[in-house]
């Protein structure tokens, strides 16, 4: 079974991800994503693998604080990227790899980051063995970090955008909404069919991995509402208001699904 839709693999070596998180939501998701490693990694040069981690930018971050950084990424496209990037020798590697299957030795991280596997397996059983994968290769009391869309992701947005997009009215969209937040499962013309989850089902699958103090953050919150994100985020005052009102509201379960992104931080025994 593929990993990802061919679909969306394909789109991916195409360059799709570039820039995600400098526009948009993705400010809001890689600023409080950074803030949250920081605080729960160990100390550097700590060991990392960055599974799924695209062309690199958190892995480039974490080396630049000085952890022993391992990329991995199915998209031929992202590690040619990472590698081709000018401080491509700060990475311990970068390797075309399954997360199913990490071509390193059992107990030999410190911490994993998981920031899109688990929303392209789109098979329980698949996404289970991934997890099983993680929690091999991390050393006991190592870290895992996994990121994850909520089903109601769909939902939100095309609710927010109805006055200027008024995709509601149409019957197909709406059934698609509905599927989504019915199923999980979610076809788009980018990601290819995808799995977003619940909260509750996130943190039910990581323990039957066997991992523990499964911790969730949404790591958006409410903040995908603002109108003109780019332009507020450039003032930095508004930039702190924004993360503040993130923070603040993060671990609240009432809304952890209305963050439409969100964090789960947990530990191999």
């Amino acid at each position: 079974m593929n990993l990802i839709d061919p679909n969306g693999l394909a789109n991916y070596d195409t360059g799709i991800e570039v820039g995600r998180l400098h526009r948009g939501l993705g400010l809001i998701e890689f600023a409080r994503t950074k803030e949250i490693l920081l605080e729960e990694l160990p100390p550097a040069p700590s060991v990392i693998y960055d599974i799924g981690g695209a062309y690199g930018e958190y892995a480039f971050f974490l080396a630049e604080k000085g952890y022993e950084v391992h990329l991995f990424d199915l998209a031929e496209e992202h590690i040619r990227l990472a590698k081709a990037n000018e401080n491509a020798a700060i990475l311990a590697d970068a390797v075309v790899a399954d997360a199913r299957s990490i071509p390193r030795e059992d107990a030999s991280a410190d911490a994993i980051l998981l920031f899109g596997p688990l929303y392209h397996i789109v098979e329980r059983e698949e996404r289970a063995r991934c997890l099983a994968e993680c929690r091999r290769l991390l050393k006991p009391g190592g870290k895992l970090f996994t990121a994850n869309i909520t089903c109601f992701s769909t939902a939100l947005k095309y609710t927010e955008c109805y006055d200027w997009r008024p995709v509601l009215d149409d019957e197909d969209a709406y059934r698609a909404i509905e599927s989504t937040v019915r199923t999980g499962h979610y076809t788009g013309n980018e990601i290819g069919r995808v799995y977003f989850h619940r909260p509750e089902e996130l943190r039910a699958e990581v323990a039957a991995a066997g991992f523990m103090d499964v911790d969730l953050q949404g790591v958006i919150g409410p903040a995908w509402i603002i109108r003109g994100l780019d332009e507020s985020w450039r003032d930095p005052v508004k930039r702190e208001a924004i993360l503040r009102i993130v923070r603040l509201l993060e671990r609240e379960e009432s809304l952890m699904g209305f963050s439409t992104h969100f964090l789960s931080i947990s530990t191999r025994p």
